[in-house]
């Protein structure tokens, strides 16, 4: 019988146990898909511990990002069959080597593209390219800095903002993360936490004010992050793995610059004709090779205690994958 990272409470990865389960035969529009890897992130970690910003029900399998083949097709879905490689994301249920998926939100892998890449694929980079589209229209020329460059979103909005034709300044606290972001197509790199890390930003800007902030971190960084703006600057917030913020208001004011929310769950919700056209975009430009998400490290299913951990420290230079077989 397939296994699944399941617990009846929320709490740490230790909380949670490998246990046998079978989601079952899929339903009218639902596919049956042997995951073969899954993403890792904070914040499925988060979401896991009880401690994000909505509690899914319990018993709980954290996860949100996988690929695998599909086993079986439910009533009513044309355009999938058994053997299939897919990738799609979902609210939990993921840490398993069967789960059940709308197939409507189920995509094929592009070809040259293998599992722990897809697994990776979809959230990052559709998020990236919801923010810098749709919430910051960016345009050719323009500066984008990004904070936290090395983890997930952020690697991918480098990698988007090259595509754009940005001009793009990495935030990476160590030199392996630096290395990571550069190999992602970054223009220039400063060092986050340094002293003089305004004065590193302006300098890769050419000593001008930035145009646009992807900010997945929050906490002290948002702050002195949206002072780097210019006028008309954009500051997105994409999260906050580093705590919330207090932002002044007098500072969007006197940079005539703007704080912009970006969140894929309520873009999805509100304008899912849009998030769909994101979706097949970003598949089409990872089909031809423009996008490439970077693994930090791949573990087993047996070891998810330690990729949950490692994914939760913030310290892997690139995204961290569960492997099923």
């Amino acid at each position: 019988m397939p296994r699944a990272v399941i617990a009846d409470q929320f709490g740490p990865p230790d909380t949670y146990a490998l246990r046998e389960y079978d989601p079952g035969q899929p339903g009218e529009g639902q596919l049956r898909v042997a995951i073969k890897a899954a993403g890792v992130s904070f914040v499925d970690v988060l979401t896991a511990r009880g401690e994000y910003q909505f509690k899914p029900p319990l018993p709980y399998i954290p996860g949100s990002e996988y690929a695998g083949v599909v086993e079986a097709v439910g009533p009513g879905v044309t355009g999938f069959a058994p053997g299939d490689r897919v990738f799609g994301s979902g609210l939990g249920g993921i840490f398993a080597e069967a789960a059940l998926f709308n197939a409507a939100n189920v995509s094929k892998i592009p070809a040259g593209m293998g599992f722990a890449e897809a697994a990776v694929f979809p959230v990052n980079y559709q998020t990236a390219w919801h923010a810098l589209v749709d919430r910051a229209a960016a345009k050719p020329g323009e500066s984008l800095l990004v904070l936290g460059a090395a983890g997930g979103t952020g690697y991918a909005a480098v990698e988007v903002g090259k595509y754009l034709g940005l001009h793009v300044i990495a935030s990476a606290s160590s030199p392996e993360k630096q290395a990571a972001a550069k190999a992602g197509g970054a223009d220039a790199v400063v060092t986050t936490g340094a002293a003089d890390w305004r004065d590193q930003v302006k300098a890769a800007n050419g000593g001008k004010d930035v145009d646009i902030v992807f900010d997945p971190v929050g906490g002290e960084a948002t702050d002195l992050a949206f002072r780097t703006l210019g006028y008309g600057g954009r500051h997105l917030v994409i999260g906050f793995t580093g705590g919330l913020t207090a932002l002044k208001t007098n500072l969007p004011l006197l940079k005539c610059a703007s704080l912009v929310g970006v969140q894929m769950r309520g873009h999805a919700l509100n304008r899912p004709e849009e998030a769909a056209s994101n979706r097949v975009k970003v598949m089409e430009l990872a089909a031809q090779g423009h996008f490439h998400p970077a693994i930090a490290a791949k573990f087993p299913l047996e070891d998810y205690v330690a990729a949950m951990e490692l994914a939760f420290s913030g310290k892997a230079a690139g995204r961290v994958v569960l492997e099923m077989g």
